[in-house]
């Protein structure tokens, strides 16, 4: 089937909106979000108020009252979450990165970590090593830039450096190889966790901060890479809805309670709900929240 949609001038774009049944109050508003947004990134979020499934094929329809500030609304809400998350994940990524160097570093030495012994895939320790060399040639940070111009042996920088050139989705893979279970569990002790959790958990957030960091849609994302639920410790366990595995719940979740461990004292999990609370449009139960989600000791701030 050939692509045949034609490319449409803003001033056409709000006459489709209308004749389908959006109210726009403010046409100088709208038109101002569908330039500087766009019409295809905005249609994410009024989505959720069109008439389902359409009329018929080819057809769209917005429910009765739909109002272009509904969508805009959704779309604020959605990015403000998402800067939330992004926030957690940061301070969340440095910890692992610390934490996975400081452990190899003092049990192998500051070099240890390129030992092909440590690693359980011979082909995943390659790939990820090839990965990191070409991040660390790339790199210009002042410290990579100094090891380089005093040593050539090893021609890698000790892990300490070599952390911070990584990104989540690099480290995840260097954590997720370790052979020995013991290394693993080591590094995720610090967090509470098995390390079957912990790795999992870093790749799905990996996904996730991927998400976000290229502006995705977030808060009803319906997604592909997903978590183990842990059972452990207690207090995590109860605040997960297994049944949700691929809605954004589970990962605010997990994002709270390693939250409280990095930063203890946060008022991470606090703002969380005022944005929620703020936002009466962003359903939860969309977003894989249980009903009783705000009785849960998880959340009872």
């Amino acid at each position: 089937m050939k692509f045949s949609k034609p490319s449409l001038p803003i001033a056409d774009q709000i006459a489709l909106l209308q004749a389908r049944g959006m109210i726009i109050a403010d046409r100088n508003k709208a038109e101002h979000y569908l330039k500087h947004v766009s019409y295809y990134r905005l249609r994410a979020y009024w989505l959720p108020f069109e008439v389902t499934p359409p009329l018929q094929e080819g057809t769209h329809r917005f429910k009765a009252e739909t109002n272009f500030d509904d969508a805009l609304e959704l779309y604020v809400f959605d990015r403000q979450l998402r800067l939330l998350v992004m926030d957690a994940l940061e301070r969340i990524e440095v910890s692992l990165r610390g934490n996975w160097a400081h452990h190899l570093a003092v049990r192998y030495g500051p070099h240890g970590y390129l030992d092909a012994a440590l690693y359980d895939r011979p082909d995943f320790y390659a790939k990820a090593l090839t990965g990191l060399m070409e991040e660390i040639e790339r790199s210009k940070d002042t410290f990579i830039l100094h090891y380089r111009r005093k040593y050539d042996d090893p021609v890698l920088p000790p892990i300490w450096m070599a952390a911070e050139v990584m990104s989540l989705g690099q480290l995840s893979k260097w954590l997720g190889n370790l052979k020995l279970r013991g290394d693993r569990q080591a590094i995720a002790k610090s967090y509470g966790l098995d390390e079957k959790i912990l790795i999992s958990s870093a790749h799905h957030l990996t996904y996730v901060r991927n998400i976000c960091a290229h502006h995705g849609r977030l808060w009803n994302k319906q997604f592909t890479v997903t978590m183990t639920i842990p059972n452990a410790p207690a207090s995590l366990k109860l605040a997960m809805n297994p049944p949700a595995t691929r809605k954004l719940y589970n990962t605010l979740a997990i994002l709270g309670y390693l939250m409280a461990v990095v930063a203890p004292g946060t008022d991470w999990r606090k703002r969380l709900i005022e944005l929620l609370d703020n936002c009466a449009l962003a359903d939860t139960t969309s977003m894989g929240f249980p009903e009783n989600w705000k009785q849960l000791p998880a959340w009872r701030i």
